[in-house]
């Protein structure tokens, strides 16, 4: 049965479009992770400055093998420590993972 993941990240209010760029620099490092099914950025369109990481697994053990492996600790560092130099600053103040699983579809 399918898990959702939620990252729900919370920046400042001029932070959100560096989050994007950050997510778009890393575009696709998930895709071929056993269990992957989807992934998502949402965007608030309102003056929350929350931001939601959907992703879609098939099950909690393919998530949890996915967060201990080396491709995603790689996949979380900045292309600058990638490259030996310093970690930028953290776009986020404050996350929470939540997780649910599809009730009901149509």
């Amino acid at each position: 049965m399918t898990v959702i993941k939620i990252n729900a990240i919370t920046v400042q209010s001029d932070s959100g479009d560096e989050l994007a760029h950050r997510f778009a620099a890393r575009a696709g490092a998930v895709d071929d992770a056993d269990g992957f099914e989807g992934f998502e950025l949402l965007k608030p369109t309102d003056d929350r400055t929350q931001w939601l990481v959907i992703t879609r697994w098939r099950d909690d053990a393919a998530f949890e093998a996915w967060t201990s492996s080396p491709a995603f600790a790689h996949g979380h560092r900045s292309e600058q420590e990638r490259s030996g130099g310093d970690a930028p600053k953290p776009v986020g103040v404050h996350s929470e993972l939540w997780s649910y699983e599809v009730a009901v579809t149509n």
